[in-house]
């Protein structure tokens, strides 16, 4: 029996041509998976981006509104505040606005300020629990007058009002504490008695027109 060269031919260049399909093919799968490749790194460089103008515009309208308030600080000295304002209510979750509101009712956002009760600086804090707090999370007191320091005050004072938001399980109730004691305001609780909201309203009002400055909508 002969083989048929007409048909090996064509046998031979078929797979010739397939061959170069498949060659084809898998240079167009590799272009695609290069093209997707580059679309999702381009898009986290994008989202990457986009975090930081957030972040930009986040501590440009705390550093805004400690501007307007503040009386006695260098330029310097409010991008510090407006710095570790910014990290510190990232790093616990409170809304920055709370804090400024919070500083603003305690001390005017005036430098070296000190209450007749012995509490320091821009978030009026007490020697005493400005220890234990800065104890609790590793923040380094090196010399006594170190709570008066503006940064170092907030440092401390976000990380407090942070404990009693986790020990009471709400804003209402931790920035009450905050004002009058922990010990006190749990002894309301246990009577079911109705604590003193004068200071709660006075930063709650502060707050409302802080977001009203900077364009947010209103909170209830």
């Amino acid at each position: 029996m002969t083989s048929n060269p007409g048909k090996n031919s064509a046998i031979v260049i078929s797979r010739t041509v397939g061959m170069a399909f498949l060659g084809l093919y898998v240079i167009q799968l590799v272009a695609i998976i290069c093209l997707i490749w580059l679309f999702y790194q381009q898009s986290e460089i994008i989202k990457e981006q986009n975090k930081r103008i957030e972040e930009l515009e986040d501590k440009l309208e705390i550093l805004d509104i400690i501007e307007n308030y503040q009386i006695g600080f260098t330029r310097d000295e409010t991008c510090q505040l407006a710095g570790v304002i910014y990290e510190d209510c990232n790093k616990f979750g409170i809304d920055p606005l709370l804090i400024l509101s919070m500083i603003i009712t305690e001390s005017s956002f005036k430098r070296n300020q000190l209450s007749h009760k012995g509490a320091v600086g821009l978030m009026q804090i007490k020697p005493s629990i400005g220890r234990v707090v800065a104890q609790k999370w590793g923040i380094e007191w090196p010399t006594p007058g170190e709570l008066g320091d503006p940064v170092f005050n907030v440092h401390v004072g976000i990380a407090f009002l942070f404990e009693l938001i986790y020990k009471f399980g709400e804003i209402k109730r931790a920035v009450i504490a905050y004002n009058i004691g922990e010990t006190v305001t749990r002894e309301y609780v246990l009577f079911r008695a109705t604590p003193p909201e004068r200071y709660y309203q006075k930063v709650r009002k502060t707050y409302l027109q802080l977001r009203k400055m900077i364009g947010k909508p209103d909170a209830k």
